[in-house]
């Protein structure tokens, strides 16, 4: 009777272990079309180093999102204070250098309850108030609000970055946060070789704006200041551009704060004008549209608007009725530019411009050598541990061999189906796998020969043996597993991908080394007597 349930026992880890091994090599192959090679191409996606491609560290400049936020808070401020019957209040930023702190001057001495009572809604809760000796008051966005929206600017970047380049198409990218506290994203496309174009899509900020013209043109800078005597209004300012088709570089002078922009565009679609001339339709949202149909309204039949794109006005067009969430831009775009420039509306605006700290390229012949020297030390590296447990173990030695190539099975049948990448750190993941693999193996086979010395038989020197390894197994891959986890947390991308690939080696390990070969033994010894000699 116990022989019997031993022997279902067997059975089911048998099947166990065969259902194990064809779930793994289908993760690896899936369904061969097209021969073995483009099957592993489908199902192992290569990194960087291995396929070849572009490496590019980004800096955000947070300091200009941290500006953007203070020139709408401007706005609010002197909009509430207008509402709280606080008249004749002037909402400026003095100081560029401090884009963070805002001031107020002009208000009466009875009006300041009123005014105080603006600066404490909730509208403002991030700045803190300070009254100056001269009467005025200084609002300063507080430190953990600045961190704050230096964070969500970053994330905001990575996500809008994620966007424009999986619209791009490109197979496996690599982007996250990069260094320690400075702002910096890393970006690495594998199969790109030529980063221009993408270099220009990531990097436009793209940032489409609607301002109300308040002078210009001017063809200079110095012509724009001469005719403001008294200095450019501190709600201004002057940007270059276009604002009739074929004229050339100009000056306006507009309201620093914009009527919509970056976020409030819902779509953007490339398009064409009555004369076939590509240009871009956009819409915006239902509170955008209706600030544009308010401002639209009021300006209507003498106000004018500037388009601005990038930092560059693209257009200046006379308000002839109102508008409310439909608008077109022109500009003498090609096609080409057109849809690119859609393409980036669509997926959004970075919150602040972006800089290059790094740009590599690495060439497909550079990574195909790599995947060529790694894959030769590991193949030669396997062969090797091979051989030598053969030669020492005899026998059993076949079982470490049975072992070592179902866990390399099972590692990369887990990378087809988490669609992880592998780098060439990866690769190094793998061979010390094996190595892990093969101590394992020692362990349990040390331990079955010194219970046989102990004058054991074989079964119960196999069942001793396994027993006692087990703990140390466990406390050495746990240990290595820990921090494999640290170097996941804290490392970088092909770093990441060493200590995936080394932690999923160890699990399975620790799933070949007990199991697999613990049945491989019991087969080996199912059908020989008590006395039977155990080839270790």
């Amino acid at each position: 009777m116990a022989f019997e349930i031993m022997g279902k026992s067997l059975r089911n880890r048998i099947i166990f272990i065969v259902a194990v091994l064809l779930v793994s090599v289908y993760g690896i192959i899936g369904i061969p079309k097209g021969g073995l090679k483009a099957a592993l191409a489908r199902n192992i996606h290569l990194g960087l180093d291995l396929q070849g491609g572009t490496h590019l560290v980004l800096q955000v400049q947070v300091a200009e999102a941290l500006s953007h936020d203070t020139d709408k808070a401007v706005a609010q401020l002197q909009d509430d204070l207008t509402k709280a019957g606080v008249t004749g209040a002037m909402v400026t930023k003095l100081d560029p250098a401090h884009p963070e702190t805002i001031h107020v001057s002009g208000i009466a001495p009875a009006k300041q309850g009123d005014a105080r009572g603006v600066f404490n809604n909730g509208n403002y809760a991030t700045y803190d108030v300070t009254n100056n000796a001269d009467g005025s008051q200084s609002l300063t966005m507080k430190v953990g609000a600045i961190r704050d929206l230096e964070t969500r600017a970053l994330d905001q970047s990575i996500e809008t970055i994620r966007d424009r380049i999986d619209k791009l198409g490109v197979s496996e990218p690599v982007i996250e946060k990069y260094g320690l506290g400075d702002n910096e994203i890393l970006v690495e496309l594998p199969g790109v070789e030529d980063p221009g174009h993408v270099q220009d899509i990531i990097q436009s900020t793209a940032r489409l704006e609607i301002h109300e013209v308040t002078g210009g043109p001017y063809p200079t800078d110095q012509e724009a200041m001469t005719a403001n005597p008294t200095g450019l209004p501190p709600d201004s300012m002057l940007v270059h551009g276009i604002g009739a088709p074929g004229t050339g570089d100009q000056v306006w002078m507009l309201k620093r704060v914009s009527v919509v922009a970056g976020t409030d565009f819902r779509d953007a679609q490339p398009s064409q004008d009555e004369n076939a001339r590509p240009d871009i339709t956009f819409n915006l949202t239902t509170a955008a549209g209706d600030r544009f149909y308010k401002f639209t309204d009021e300006h209507k039949g003498t106000g004018q608007m500037a388009i601005i794109l990038d930092n560059k006005v693209k257009e200046v067009a006379t308000i002839q009725s109102a508008i409310r969430d439909t608008g077109r831009i022109t500009g003498g775009f090609t096609s080409d530019q057109a849809k690119d420039l859609s393409m980036l509306l669509r997926t959004g605006s970075l919150p602040a411009s972006i800089t290059y700290l790094e740009t590599r390229t690495v060439g497909a012949s550079l990574g195909a050598a790599s995947i060529r020297q790694g894959v030769m030390a590991a193949i030669i590296g396997m062969l090797v541990v091979m051989a030598f447990m053969l030669v020492y173990y005899r026998g059993a030695g076949i079982n470490a061999d049975l072992a070592l190539v179902l866990n390399l099975v099972i590692l990369l049948g887990f990378l087809g189906y988490s669609h992880a990448t592998l780098t060439l750190p990866g690769i190094a993941g793998v061979i010390l796998t094996i190595g892990m693999g093969v101590d394992s193996n020692v362990l349990i086979f040390e331990r079955i020969r010194e219970e046989l010395r102990n004058g054991k038989t074989a079964a119960m020197a196999v069942q001793e043996g396994f027993k006692h390894a087990w703990v140390t197994i466990v406390d050495t891959h746990v240990t290595t597993i820990v921090s494999a986890a640290i170097l996941f947390l804290f490392g970088t991308g092909p770093v990441k991908g060493f200590a995936v690939t080394l932690t999923i080696g160890l699990l399975a390990n620790i799933f070949t080394a007990v199991l697999v070969s613990r049945v491989i033994f019991d087969s080996e010894l199912k059908n020989k007597d008590r006395n039977a000699v155990l080839s270790i």
